[in-house]
């Protein structure tokens, strides 16, 4: 997982954004989650791998800034895909209490890219999700922990 979200993340960027900065044109896409907000127990590195995609996006975006280039963080709540089932996570409260209302991947993919098209720096699909983001910062870390790791446990 860190190698994927973090590693690759940062070789590939290493690797194409100087082109793209000689050029004075291009875009970056990055999938974060709305776990990049707020830490996961039971899901620790998972969350906190998101939350350096996001960081890192953030910050590639301001050094960008001015040059053509943009960088976008693509932070999607759960999303109807293949990821419950390869993660395990299927039968946890979050995912069944979720399950009528995820947004498909398609529907995510098309949100981040018009996203991406309009120089965002952070696409968050969806008003719950937004609203979950924004919910995270008047409420104290140590509750949120306790309510993550309640919808991270199986039923």
């Amino acid at each position: 997982m860190v190698q994927v979200n973090i590693i690759a993340l940062m070789h590939l960027s290493k690797r194409l954004l100087p082109g793209m900065l000689q050029r004075r044109r291009g875009r970056i896409l990055n999938v974060a989650s709305t776990a990049a907000f707020q830490p996961g127990p039971l899901m620790a590195v998972y969350y906190a791998s998101k939350a350096f995609v996001l960081s890192f996006s953030e910050a590639l975006a301001s050094e960008c800034h001015g040059t053509g280039v943009t960088v976008t963080a693509l932070c999607p709540g759960p999303t109807a895909s293949e990821f419950q089932a390869r993660a395990n996570i299927g039968q946890t409260r979050l995912v069944r209490a979720q399950l009528l209302k995820m947004m498909d991947a398609a529907t995510v993919a098309r949100i981040g890219y018009r996203g991406m098209m309009a120089g965002k720096r952070v696409v968050i699909p969806g008003l719950m999700n937004k609203t979950g983001v924004i919910s995270n910062r008047l409420v104290p870390r140590r509750w949120i922990t306790r309510i993550i790791k309640t919808i991270h446990q199986k039923e």
